[in-house]
């Protein structure tokens, strides 16, 4: 182990010096800017908030039938429409309900932002390789950093709320709408291309009317992925204040309630399926169409 002795490093001093420079030029922008930061989220921790007064506060059955109605449009399955109803009565029944719905509702909001942020960056990517040299690595960094670390500076920043928590878990889940995104219109036939060009398409017109149609099947298998992860990061987010499903597997943790966990868990198991099934339907029905439309 000799060698260690001999590796080059930085001076512990000069390094302990660095470390506390960049925390209290963090803690220094944290203080003059925090509120500013805070105040600029207020919209989407309105979204939010109603998104879970309208899940949590309408009759159950209602929210059974728009669900397996939703099933049943995008994947014309009634295996999986009976699923999504089974599963949601069984969590009905372990009185799991409400923070069912909180989760949905998260996990809905996460999407949404998700796909209204990374779908124009993916767009920008397939457009540029510069934009996409630059941006893979930082992909990278998001998909591989370990989630706990998301946590540090949107606490720091914004404090323990719903909004912290849906900042840090849209973080952890966006790499993959972005990675398909740019993927999908990157795999447009050029012949196709082509023809919409001798068309005398304007570029809106050519990916408005071509290339997204055609890389939807793609975009869908990103929100998929981008749902499991949203549900991955539920019980970690729920240690900075968000509410559902991950706070009570959080509290059995804590004080080693084993069926309290265990029910919870599998709470979220069965909320993950209904989403990825739906979705996995949804763009397998739509690829089955893209190669009906051009075989």
């Amino acid at each position: 182990m000799e060698w260690l002795t001999r590796f080059p490093h930085m001076d512990d001093n000069r390094l302990r010096d660095l470390k506390k420079m960049i925390d209290d030029g963090f803690r220094s922008f944290t203080r003059a800017y925090g509120d500013s930061i805070e105040s600029f989220f207020d919209p989407l921790q309105l979204f939010l908030v109603h998104s879970e007064r309208l899940l949590t506060r309408t009759p159950w059955p209602i929210v059974l039938i728009a669900i397996a109605l939703i099933a049943w449009l995008a994947s014309r399955n009634w295996k999986i429409v009976t699923g999504c109803i089974v599963t949601l009565l069984a969590i009905g029944y372990f009185d799991m309900w409400d923070d069912t719905m909180k989760t949905v509702s998260m996990i809905f909001v996460c999407t949404v932002l998700s796909i209204a942020i990374g779908i124009p960056i993916g767009i920008a990517m397939s457009r540029s390789d510069r934009l996409q040299n630059i941006i893979n690595p930082v992909l990278d960094v998001m998909q591989t950093m370990p989630s706990f670390v998301y946590l540090i500076p949107v606490v720091m920043l914004l404090g323990i709320g719903k909004v912290p928590g849906l900042i840090a878990v849209v973080i952890y889940a966006i790499p993959p709408m972005i990675r398909l995104t740019n993927l999908g219109i990157r795999l447009v036939d050029r012949d196709v291309l082509e023809a919409s060009d001798a068309f005398g398409s304007s570029s809106w017109q050519r990916l408005k009317d071509v290339q997204m149609p055609l890389a939807l099947p793609t975009i869908m298998a990103g929100i998929n992925q981008t749902i499991m992860m949203a549900l991955a990061m539920v019980v970690i987010a729920s240690m900075i204040g968000v509410q559902g499903l991950g706070q009570p597997v959080l509290r059995a943790i804590s004080n080693q309630y084993f069926t309290l966990g265990i029910f919870n868990g599998l709470a979220i198991v069965g909320i993950a399926i209904i989403f990825d099934r739906i979705s996995q339907a949804y763009g397998q029905r739509l690829q089955r169409h893209r190669e009906i439309v051009h075989g």
